[in-house]
Parts: structure tokens; sequence; C-alpha cells
């Protein structure tokens, strides 16, 4: 799981291997609302906005070669608002929904505890946290890596095996499926995760892909 790992790290210095950094969109106006969000499109909250600021903030010294986000607009606001304060604006960007968040189905839109009053706690956490197991018209953990991990190794790994250094901005879930190929996590370890809005996660990884050290920024 995601843990704090002492790492020696050098933004400016000489590059020995390619560094992968993973950011969850900042607060959205249904995150504060308590509503499953999904492929909706819904903007930061003041507080997202500020938090994709700090991302920024914590990612001074680092020089991107390119960056990747979803189609939606909280991922991509908070991309933008990332690297205007580090100074890379112009920087190449790729979108695609492959990276958007899980699709909750007919859930999408509905408040989260009165999700949970009409279907039953249990049955709402089944939908949440189980790894296989869908909502009514959704996406489950599994089917978001489906689509999740192909794109990374067809279409983002190959640049990491270039010694780039790159930026993803996403989503929890989206980026949750990511990690689990990243960290190698069971089902069981996966579904305890949970990645905060705003915090920047930074992996190093050698020549072959693999993940030799992590850490939140």
């Amino acid at each position: 799981m995601l843990c704090h790992v002492a790492i020696s790290f050098h933004p400016q210095g000489a590059r020995t291997m390619a560094r992968l950094v993973l950011l969850r969109h900042g607060e959205s106006q249904w995150n504060l609302e308590n509503r499953f969000t999904g492929w909706v499109d819904v903007p930061l909250t003041p507080r997202g906005i500020q938090e994709a600021k700090n991302a920024g903030d914590k990612l001074r010294g680092f020089t991107f070669d390119r960056a990747f986000t979803s189609v939606l607009a909280r991922a991509n606001e908070t991309l933008r608002l990332a690297l205007e304060g580090i100074g890379q604006s112009n920087l190449p960007v790729v979108k695609d929904k492959a990276l958007n968040e899980r699709m909750y189905g007919e859930l999408q839109g509905l408040n989260k505890a009165e999700t949970a009053k009409k279907y039953g706690e249990a049955q709402v956490k089944i939908w949440r946290r189980s790894y296989d197991i869908p909502p009514p018209g959704g996406e489950s953990l599994k089917d978001t890596a489906e689509r999740v991990l192909p794109y990374y190794e067809q279409t983002i790994k190959p640049y990491l095996l270039k010694g780039e250094t790159i930026l993803i901005a996403a989503h929890g879930n989206s980026l949750r499926a990511l990690t689990m190929e990243l960290e190698q996590l069971s089902r069981e370890q996966v579904l305890e995760l949970n990645i905060p809005t705003g915090a920047p996660v930074l992996y190093e990884l050698d020549e072959t892909g693999k993940v030799v050290s992590h850490r939140y920024l």
C-alpha cells in the first residue's frame, strides 16, 4: 500500500530512472456533497482549486516531459492549475476517457448516505468496495482496471521506459487501479486503499518499468 518511504530525491539533479507522479483531482462539488460522481462533469470547489494549486507547489523542481489526464473537467482543471504553478502550462497533455473515474451507473448523482438508506449499507458497501461487483449499470473496480491498465501499458509506459518524467492527473478509482498494478497489491489490499484529493504521489521506476520507490510529496 501507499506509504512514506525514505528515498534520495534530487529533482534538479541527474536523472537516473523514470519518474511517475500520480495526482488525484482536487475536491469536486459532488465530493463535497457526498454524491456518487463517476462520469458526470462537476467543477472543483474552492477548496479543490486550492488543493490543485498546493499540488503545484509540491511539484516545484520537477520538469515533466508530458502529462496525461481523463476527459473530465475536474481532472483537467487540477492538471492545468498544477502545471501553471510550476511554469509548465505548455506541456504536452493527452486526454483520454480510459483514465476516467469509475462509472457508477444508476448511482451517479445520488447522495451516498441516502443511497445506503435506500439499498442498505451492506449492499452499498459491496458496490463501493468489492473488486468485481458493479453497481447497477456501472463499473466495478475490475472493469475500471481493464481500461486503465492497457492504456497505461500501451500509451504511457513506453515513455517511462525511455526515462521520461510523467504526470497523470486522474481520479480516485482509476488511480487505485493503476496503483494496484504498480505496487502489486492484492484485491484485498486495494480495497483498503484511499487516495486523497490533490496529494501527488511520486514513483521512481527502473529501466524495466518496475517501481523501486514511492512516496507522497
